[in-house]
């Protein structure tokens, strides 16, 4: 459940991930800019506004590229990010282990902390230059780029699937509850944080909008998690095993053909889907994530 690039503009590639910003995005910077206009403690000129929002788009960008990068370190791929109203999504896919996991998502977070003192120091060199009385305008940008970045860090460390502190817990807990089980309980604990979020938002537009998009996440996170239980208690196929971490594929209709996305088994068929004919010489390993032929596992598709 997380925004394609689809109805995205391309703005540019960076080290070999591609960023998007989705076209909503200029909807809510109007809305924000009139917004802030209005208050009475704002800026003079809507141009400061515009700065501020483009601070929390700077702000935000490398958030995700330090989870792009992060991912990448160790060995994971990570070539899309995509901007918009609730935020950013950095399309990561890291190793299946819990620590490649951890280390991929804390990142993004850890950008927000090593931002912290660099706001921090300007804040106090922008008062001991008595920009209050000089540049209320810029002083003001200033404290609220700082603002900005502690609330993002905040937000983003809530336990609450699928936000970073709740996929955070879910690394943590996948070390000793495993894949499945630590992924069904950081599901369940976001969906009871929604419920709890709704009822103290029921009068906040945007606090809804932000729940029901966790809200589907989260339900999305236990219907993974539950195919991931069946495929962890699943009988393994006898003679193949991924060349990479050596687990021997499941039995059962682990894998969704690209085309009619119906489950098949991809050994059983010998790599062609049963429901439409599409013939697939390469694969996933379900358990380690590694892009492989098929031939790799031990068996050659007809």
């Amino acid at each position: 459940m997380v925004p394609s690039h689809k109805g995205s503009i391309h703005l540019f590639r960076f080290a070999g991930i591609n960023v998007f910003l989705h076209w909503s995005w200029f909807l809510v910077a109007i809305f924000q800019v009139s917004y802030r206009m209005q208050l009475p403690y704002g800026y003079s000129s809507p141009i400061w506004c515009i700065y501020e929002y483009l601070g929390l788009f700077l702000i935000v960008l490398l958030h995700e590229f330090g989870h792009s990068l992060a991912c990448r370190s160790v060995g994971g791929r990570a070539d899309q990010i995509v901007l918009w109203p609730l935020g950013g999504v950095a399309f990561v896919d890291p190793p299946s282990r819990p620590g490649a996991t951890l280390w991929s998502i804390a990142a993004g977070p850890l950008v927000n902390l090593l931002l912290l003192p660099i706001f921090g120091v300007v804040w106090f060199v922008a008062k001991a230059l008595h920009w209050p009385e000089i540049n209320p305008n810029l002083y003001h940008l200033v404290v609220s780029m700082l603002m900005i970045d502690v609330l993002l860090f905040c937000f983003n460390m809530l336990p609450i699937y699928p936000l970073d502190g709740g996929q955070i817990l879910r690394s943590l807990l996948w070390f000793f509850l495993g894949r499945a089980r630590s992924l069904m309980v950081a599901s369940g604990i976001g969906i009871v944080s929604v419920v709890l979020l709704l009822l103290f938002a029921i009068r906040d537009a945007w606090l809804i909008i932000m729940a029901i998009f966790v809200l589907l996440n989260c339900w999305s996170g236990l219907q993974q998690a539950r195919i991931l239980a069946r495929m962890s208690a699943a009988p393994r196929r006898a003679g193949l095993a991924c060349p990479k971490c050596h687990t021997p594929p499941p039995v059962g209709a682990f894998w969704v053909c690209g085309r009619c996305r119906a489950g098949f088994d991809m050994f059983a068929t010998r790599g062609v889907c049963p429901n439409c004919g599409t013939i697939f010489n390469a694969t996933r390993c379900l358990e380690c994530g590694e892009p492989l032929p098929l031939h790799a596992f031990g068996e050659t598709p007809s």
